[in-house]
């Protein structure tokens, strides 16, 4: 696996948003639980921080959770709501 490219200058890691995967955690609802059918981008911080914790789930779902915690903390989140679908709300 490579490493995402870095400035040289400072160090600092460049960073590509991929546009189908924050596309899809738009729109991506959770499929159990306590918040099943909310928009993984609605779920709460502190919901997001016991995954966190006790672990996220395998697989892509996980992969999803954790960019949505990661975006959340980064205060990102109004960045994903023009990405909803709002066809299928």
């Amino acid at each position: 696996m490579s490493s995402p490219p870095s400035d040289t200058s400072t160090g600092i890691q460049s960073f590509t948003p991929n546009r189908e995967l924050l596309v899809e955690l738009a729109n991506t609802r959770m499929p159990f639980g306590k918040y099943a059918g909310r928009l993984l981008v609605d779920l709460p911080s502190s919901y997001l921080c016991w995954f966190a914790r006790k672990g996220f789930p395998p697989g892509k779902l996980g992969m999803l959770l954790e960019s949505a915690l990661e975006i959340k903390t980064n205060g990102l989140a109004p960045l994903l709501k023009p990405l909803v679908d709002k066809s299928r709300t």
